[in-house]
């Protein structure tokens, strides 16, 4: 076993100069230590102690990462090209006796923006796992955190659950947020006050409809992995994986509710809006028919030729009156006999 140095500013704040965020070495106790990259090394050429195995933690955003793992670590070529694929879609496939996962978490500074969502790669074998990642996540800084503390994590594989866990209760809280922001819309909806916009319900149901499609689990690829393993995943590790996914499942469920609630929310809202809208529109056609009658006679008599009747009559100007009243009565009468249709 080699020399372990103590966790630097680079293991929590940033990377170090080959992109390595952090890096952990566990041994049989599953308890993390802390190790640097030149360790890893090292400790990767040493007999394979049992139950050992090294955690890595890069920033793809540092121009060195992908360049120092593909020089010293033999990882799987499905691991490199999955950092280039369009689709990201969450995934655990099987590719040569190693796991490359796809996981997409949201952003460590999340603020319920469809766009808050980022990816994680991992290449998962018996001694070592890799992660890389863009931005920082919430889910592999929960497990980082763990880490530090204390958890114990007894194999590679399971360290893929606990972050897939992790994930899960993430998720759980995000459903959880959202849906105590869809009972206080819904709560003024059912007192009145339309306080809010239908945006922003679009705003959430785009939320949760990206992380429905991004995280929902690949079936095929998981039955296939949970169907034939690798020889050296044992079978504790298997049903954990299989129960992660059965949270993941539940919590989708939760999600596809939820999109149905804020859609009908959304149509009630439309509803609503409309009943004002036809409202005040016939505000402004009443309005505007019973001042037909005056306007129409208004602008006969207003006009400078010659034969106006009842110009000359002491009484045109009542007689006038009486008849733009009867009219306006009229233009009354058949506006608001269907009123209540």
């Amino acid at each position: 076993m080699t020399d372990y140095r103590p966790p630097s500013p680079s293991d929590t704040y940033g990377a170090d100069q080959h992109g390595l965020i952090c890096g952990f070495v566990f041994g049989a106790d599953g308890i993390g230590q802390a190790i640097g990259a030149e360790q890893v090394l090292l400790w990767l050429t040493q007999p394979a102690p049992q139950g050992g195995f090294v955690w890595l933690h890069f920033n793809l955003a540092h121009v060195n990462a992908e360049k120092w793992l593909r020089q010293h670590l033999a990882l799987s070529n499905v691991f490199y090209e999955t950092l280039r694929e369009a689709s990201r879609s969450t995934r655990v496939e099987l590719d040569d006796g190693t796991l490359v996962a796809v996981v997409n978490d949201v952003h460590y500074d999340f603020s319920f923006e469809p766009s808050d969502i980022s990816t994680l790669w991992l290449s998962v074998s018996e001694r070592l796992i890799v992660t890389a990642r863009l931005q920082p996540l919430r889910s592999v800084d929960r497990l980082r955190d763990a880490v530090r503390r204390g958890v114990p994590i007894a194999s590679s594989v399971a360290l893929l659950v606990h972050l897939m866990h992790d994930q899960g209760d993430v998720l759980a809280n995000i459903v959880r947020e959202i849906t105590s922001r869809i009972d206080t819309i819904e709560d003024k909806l059912l007192a009145g006050r339309l306080e809010t916009k239908r945006a922003d319900l679009g705003i959430s149901r785009r939320l949760l409809v990206r992380l429905q499609r991004l995280l929902a689990p690949e079936p095929a690829a998981l039955f296939r992995l949970l169907k034939k393993p690798p020889a050296w995943i044992n079978e504790a590790d298997i049903e954990d994986l299989h129960q992660s996914s059965e949270e993941f499942n539940v919590a989708l469920s939760d999600m596809a509710a939820l999109q149905e609630r804020i859609k009908l929310l959304q149509e009630e809202i439309a509803g609503r809006v409309a009943e004002a809208n036809n409202r005040s529109l016939f505000v402004l056609t009443v309005v505007t028919v019973m001042a037909l009658p005056i306007n129409i006679i208004a602008g006969l008599l207003g006009m400078n030729v010659g034969g106006i009747p009842l110009a000359d009559h002491p009484a045109g100007f009542w007689i006038v009156v009486a008849v733009i009243v009867s009219f306006t009565a009229i233009a009354a009468w058949i506006v608001f006999r269907n009123k209540d249709d």
